[in-house]
Parts: structure tokens; C-alpha cells; sequence
């Protein structure tokens, strides 16, 4: 699905990523972690074709990135940023139909049943009380599942995400991470997420890549990455790592002074 090799990117002669490569599969649920100011958003954002590819190469379904036109790469793959809403008066319903954007034609046709799938969208992401209203009138968790809701509208073979639990209280993060989850498994969707939340980056993703320094530090399943010595090296802070006592993945637990 993804396979980036040797991938470096500099900002006013300042290194962000570094030589990075590695490979996502098809139906993965694929986590990016690391610390702040650790490149990650960049790596996001050059994965996504957001940002061009100076150096290095990013495949995406064994074609070069850049040789997809906008509209094409919309049509597969959907990116759910910080804040990816649009500016103040759309209602629910609009900024949800704009995710139909990339199957239109220049008379703004629909090559499908636009108007069934967003209905059942809203159902699945119990919108309905909210369809007609502005976004502004929106909660931050209202608004997260608002921004989902467009993205499912694409109905994306790759869903990249950066950081999709940001400002969300606990109950808002694991909701989102649910339909996530759900989706991706009824879809066979791979997904790419950049997450803050360790603990929630061991439950539900199928592997985790480390980046620090621009570079990528280490990458496997959440078993063989949240471990203390890892998260110690990383972050400078010594974990206590335990197994979820229902799910069994790893977990961390911070010691105030250490």
C-alpha cells in the first residue's frame, strides 16, 4: 500500500526527516509516534502529498505520489488533520456532502448514490441531531466526529490521520478511536495515524513506528515498542509498562520524578 524509501526533508537548511524508509500493509492500522518537534507531522504531511518529496521516494499503491492529480489521489486516499474543518456558516450536512468533492464532474454530479451514503454516514456517527446546524455551534468532540463524517463520505482505500484525539476529553478520544477501528474493519481500510496517546496507540494500532529526531528510531508491534527502555530512551521519562488487564496490550503508568 505505502512503501517510502530514503526520505529526507530539510526547512530553511534545517533537517525535519532523515533518510527514513519503511512500508505499510494493505488493512494495517499503522501508528506514527514520538516526541513533540520529532517530525512526525512532516512525515504525515510528505506521505499524504501535501508537502512535495524533495529527496527520497513514497509509493502509494506502487505508483510515485506525485504522479497522481489531486482529484485522482482524493478519490483513494482522505487525510483528517488538526482543525480540518472549514471556516464559519457551513452547516453539518454541507461540510459533510464536500467530501463527495473528488467523485463529481464539472457539473457537480455524483458518480454514486451521494445522497444515501451521507445519510447512512450520519446515522453511523449519530449526527442527526446535528445535520442543519453551523459548525461553529459545535462541541470539539461534535466537531472531530463532523470531520470524520467527511472523510467517510470520500470512502477511502488509506485514511491518514494526525493526531485525531487533540483536545478531545477521554470519553471523546476513545469514541473517535472506536469508529475508526469499526470503520477500518468493515472496510478492509488501511489507516495511518500520528498519535499523541501511547496508551491508546497500543490498543488499537497493529504496529507503531518511533520517530525522533526526524529519523525513525524503531518500528514493530505495540508489544515491542512500549516497553520502559524504549519509552525511556525516547522520551526521557522512566514508564512503569503493564498489560491491559482486558485486552492484554502493553501500558504505561508515569512516576512523578523520574
Amino acid at each position: 500500500m505505502i512503501k517510502v524509501e530514503h526520505l529526507s526533508q530539510s526547512f530553511k537548511e534545517q533537517q525535519v526527516i532523515e533518510n527514513i524508509s519503511f512500508e505499510v500493509m494493505q488493512g494495517e492500522f499503522f501508528g506514527i509516534i514520538g516526541p513533540n518537534g520529532s517530525g512526525k507531522s512532516t512525515l504525515l504531511r510528505l506521505l499524504s502529498g501535501i508537502d512535495p518529496v524533495k529527496m527520497g521516494e513514497v509509493r502509494l499503491d506502487g505508483r510515485f505520489a506525485t504522479s497522481y492529480s489531486r482529484k485522482e489521489l482524493a478519490r483513494w486516499l482522505a487525510v483528517l488533520q488538526q482543525d480540518a474543518l472549514p471556516p464559519v456558516g457551513f452547516t453539518v450536512r454541507e461540510v459533510v456532502e464536500m467530501g463527495r468533492y473528488p467523485f463529481q464532474n464539472w457539473l457537480g454530479e455524483d458518480s454514486a448514490d451521494a445522497e444515501g451514503l451521507i445519510e447512512g454516514i450520519v446515522r453511523k456517527l449519530h449526527l442527526e441531531p446535528l445535520i442543519d446546524r453551523t459548525i461553529e455551534r459545535l462541541s470539539g468532540g461534535e466537531r472531530q466526529r463532523v470531520a470524520l463524517a467527511k472523510v467517510m463520505a470520500q470512502q477511502p482505500r488509506l485514511l491518514m490521520l494526525d493526531e485525531p484525539t487533540t483536545f478531545l476529553d477521554i470519553g471523546y478520544q476513545v469514541q473517535m478511536m472506536d469508529y475508526i477501528k469499526e470503520w477500518q474493519s468493515e472496510s478492509e481500510l488501511t489507516v495511518v495515524a500520528v498519535l499523541h496517546d501511547l496508551n491508546l496507540a497500543a490498543q488499537y494500532c497493529t504496529r507503531l513506528m518511533v520517530v525522533q529526531n526526524g529519523q525513525l528510531a524503531a518500528i514493530g508491534t505495540p508489544d515491542e515498542i512500549i516497553t520502559s527502555g524504549l519509552i525511556t530512551e525516547v522520551y526521557g521519562t522512566e514508564p512503569i509498562v503493564l498489560k491491559h488487564p482486558v485486552n492484554c496490550a502493553p501500558q504505561i503508568l508515569l512516576q512523578p520524578g523520574k
